[in-house]
């Protein structure tokens, strides 16, 4: 069975796009295709390559059983274009920049993760970096449900694909 790869994305890699990864990872783990997925998650920008996620980050995560300790910053590659089947941005902005970055051939590729959570009030997962705890706690509801989304859509995909024999 072919993996699905995807890369959540966001300004500097240590707050949205890690808890990005690591709720969906989660997401997959609980409905047992966790081998399904390559996942990982890059910035932007090279401000914090090699850094751990924010402590805020780690902390709102903590509290909902999601580790993103483990996790270091690093920025997106051309490469990640050609690597990844689908690129996630956590809101317009980034979703531009890619879009600006990406090879033509590849922009397909490219989607804001809000688009799976239709039930959201917003299409930008908030950036909590400059802001308090609880901004965490906020984009970390919004990211859950952007992963269920994403997770529900990618296994119904794949029914539908092996239907189509």
């Amino acid at each position: 069975m072919t993996k699905h790869r995807l890369l959540f994305v966001c300004l500097g890699n240590i707050c949205r796009s890690p808890m990005a990864e690591g709720a969906f990872r989660r997401a997959a783990a609980q409905q047992g295709v966790l081998d399904r997925f390559e996942i990982d998650s890059a910035g932007l920008g090279d401000w914090h390559v090699g850094q751990a996620p924010d402590a805020r980050a780690q902390d709102a995560a903590g509290r909902r059983g999601i580790d993103i300790s483990g996790q270091s910053a690093r920025q997106v590659t051309r490469e990640d274009f050609a690597r990844f089947d689908l690129l996630l941005a956590m809101d317009g902005s980034n979703y531009e920049d890619l879009a600006r970055l990406a090879p033509k051939r590849e922009r397909h590729k490219i989607r804001r993760f809000l688009d799976f959570a239709p039930h959201a009030s917003t299409k930008d997962v908030p950036d909590p970096f400059f802001g308090e705890a609880e901004g965490f706690d906020h984009a970390l509801d919004l990211i859950e449900e952007a992963s269920r989304g994403l997770l529900a859509a990618l296994l119904s995909e794949e029914e539908a694909s092996a239907k189509r024999g």
